[in-house]
């Protein structure tokens, strides 16, 4: 039930943007997840990281080991998302309202260093990021030309992190970005099927115990 509780708040992880000029992003983003020490990369086989958004409303597709598909449905200028989870006792849409943000996102330190490298034919700036979950200070590569908001991850970024670093129970992982297509995704995608039941995070939590 912890760790339960651990994987939705951070998928529940918003942030605000500094000033800045940045382009809106109509497509779908994919990342490659792998574990950072490649000598367990055997163990670890490569994931996906699905985003698709029309700018106004966001479908980020995950997977984890433990709770198979997730996915986040967010209305970015309402400020407000759904997580769909498919589990053995149905499918849950958990809502959140963003009123309460995880301060975790606002302890990541960033300083700007010399660097570029091309990602997906985008050249992608470099950038030395600290964060206690990170053993030591740790290169990421972002794009200038678009905001963070895409990931629903980071706070304060100046641009969308195209290679980054989370600490998962597994280890570090290593997101990047390997695709990236600007055309606009079937509204239908943002929407909620009608055999997810839509429950606050507290409701779905009661709803676990109730089967322990």
């Amino acid at each position: 039930m912890k760790n339960l509780s651990i994987f939705l708040i951070s998928c529940f992880i918003t942030f605000n943007i500094v000033c800045q000029k940045t382009e809106s992003f109509v497509g779908k983003l994919t990342y490659s997840i792998n574990i950072a020490d490649t000598s367990l990369s055997k163990y670890f086989p490569e994931k996906r990281m699905e985003i698709y958004t029309n700018d106004s409303l966001l479908r980020i597709e995950n997977h984890t080991e433990e709770f198979g598909k997730q996915i986040l449905i967010k209305h970015m200028v309402l400020n407000k998302s759904y997580l769909l989870l498919s589990l053995d006792l149905g499918n849950f849409a958990i809502q959140t309202n963003h009123q309460t943000q995880n301060s975790d996102s606002s302890l990541y330190v960033i300083s700007k260093k010399i660097g570029k490298k091309k990602i997906c034919g985008l050249k992608a700036k470099k950038i030395h990021v600290e964060h206690p979950s990170l053993e030591t200070e740790t290169e990421f590569f972002y794009l200038p030309r678009y905001s963070p908001k895409y990931l629903n991850t980071f706070l304060e970024f100046p641009g969308l992190p195209v290679i980054y670093y989370l600490n998962s129970e597994y280890g570090l992982l290593k997101y990047e970005l390997i695709e990236i297509q600007e055309e606009v995704p079937n509204y239908d995608l943002f929407g909620i099927p009608s055999d997810f039941k839509k429950l606050s995070f507290d409701e779905f939590v009661q709803e676990m115990i109730k089967v322990e």
